[in-house]
């Protein structure tokens, strides 16, 4: 069932493929890491609580909350995530509320991680809270012209309403992926397949992914549906890239940008796309939104596969090593292999042994694999700074400071060490 399901509701109302900028994107990416060499349900007595309704979801609703900006202080200085507290703090409760289901077990299991103090970095909603703002600009199918005194509440809701699906999608991706690699932690607790089962674990993911649909459909953006559709059919196609690969493909960098964009990638450029195109912005300045997506996902996964090696099962909330010792290949090892091509007859035995494990991490500590994936996160960091440059001018403060907000975004995913 899994994902299959959702996607035969999801697809129904696509017209046609959207974003396909990422099939030129990839011939820069792999330029990018080759140059590294050189160079650095039916009504029932649950209610679901949807966009529409959540206007009214206290304190006047979402729609009412402002920034919690101290314009005293240098921009510089601001937390993006502390920016827009009051906002993921009305989205968390809101999210809490949307997966509420009539029975217990699943219920329990559908908000694991939607309870306080596990509701991970809240990192993709920050992202999309700020892009929506970033892009409060005057267009022209919309007179918006204040950020947070004249931005329509209607529209401040309907891409709030984006920043919840993406989540509902990225947990429920989670909870299956769990399943799939038998993990035993996530978010520095036990993972929901260790605690509950798998099969309770994958139909919590399946019944998130459909609370998403119900929140979709809301919308009434057909655009938006296609492209949230797409979001998910890529995570489905990056999970089975991963699973099914040759060995061949498994050792090829263009084959693992695909797969991580289709993993990581995916969802948050076509989300921050449709909070362009809900705000009516141009199919230009909508892609330039979905390029800044593209690249820091792209961004944040190179800089998670380096943790992966260096950081610790506690600082990051799962086990280190888990990719390596899973057999999987990522960008560290592939340019360790083409530093030491002895290397590849180890990775083609599996990684299934310590010893191997042993071998490879031998390998790479001696290369500069974690230094050139670094370098190549970078690159992609440029990129999407280059993309929030290149959005219209604006003369608004506030608009200024979500797009820097965007921007130490992107320096806080090279940094980060959880």
């Amino acid at each position: 069932m899994s994902w299959r399901w959702t996607l035969r509701s999801l697809r129904s109302s696509r017209a046609r493929f959207h974003g396909r900028s990422h099939e030129l994107f990839f011939s820069t990416s792999l330029c990018s890491a080759r140059s590294s060499r050189i160079s650095v349900s039916p009504e029932n007595s649950t209610k679901v609580v949807s966009c529409k309704e959540g206007r009214c979801w206290g304190a006047r609703g979402l729609h009412d909350v402002r920034y919690q900006l101290d314009l005293d202080r240098s921009s510089e200085e601001m937390d993006p995530f502390s920016l827009v507290a009051d906002e993921l703090s009305l989205i968390a409760d809101r999210l809490r509320s949307m997966v509420i289901a009539e029975v217990p077990k699943l219920a329990s299991a559908a908000e694991y991680f939607f309870k306080m103090g596990v509701e991970g970095k809240r990192f993709r909603p920050t992202v999309l809270l700020h892009m929506a703002s970033a892009l409060n600009m005057p267009t022209p199918w919309s007179a918006a012209d204040n950020l947070f005194g004249s931005l329509s509440g209607d529209l401040r809701t309907r891409q709030q309403c984006i920043a919840e699906i993406t989540e509902m999608i990225h947990v429920a991706s989670l909870l299956h992926d769990d399943v799939l690699d038998d993990a035993d932690t996530r978010r520095g607790i036990g993972s929901l397949n260790i605690v509950m089962g798998n099969k309770l674990s994958v139909l919590a993911g399946d019944f998130l992914l459909s609370r998403a649909c119900i929140a979709l459909s809301s919308l009434g953006n057909t655009e938006v549906v296609s492209l949230m559709a797409t979001a998910v059919e890529h995570l489905v196609n990056g999970e089975t890239m991963q699973m099914t690969t040759s060995a061949e493909k498994r050792c090829s960098m263009e084959y693992y940008l695909q797969k991580t964009f289709y993993k990581t990638a995916s969802l948050i450029s076509n989300s921050c796309k449709c909070v362009a195109i809900l705000a009516g912005q141009t199919a230009e300045v909508s892609m330039l939104a979905y390029n800044y997506g593209q690249n820091l996902g792209l961004a944040f996964q190179l800089i998670d596969d380096v943790l992966d090696f260096t950081g610790t099962s506690s600082s990051l909330g799962k086990g280190s090593l888990s990719d390596i010792r899973h057999g999987i290949v990522t960008a560290p090892i592939l340019f360790a292999m083409e530093e030491y091509p002895q290397l590849r007859k180890i990775v083609d035995r599996g990684l299934k042994e310590p010893a191997d494990i042993d071998i490879a991490l031998d390998y790479l500590e001696k290369s500069q694999g974690i230094k050139r994936t670094k370098e190549l996160a970078a690159v992609h960091a440029d990129h999407a700074i280059k993309a929030i440059d290149a959005f219209p001018e604006s003369d608004n403060e506030n608009v200024h400071i979500s797009r820097k907000a965007l921007v130490d975004l992107t320096h806080r995913v090279l940094t980060r060490t959880k």
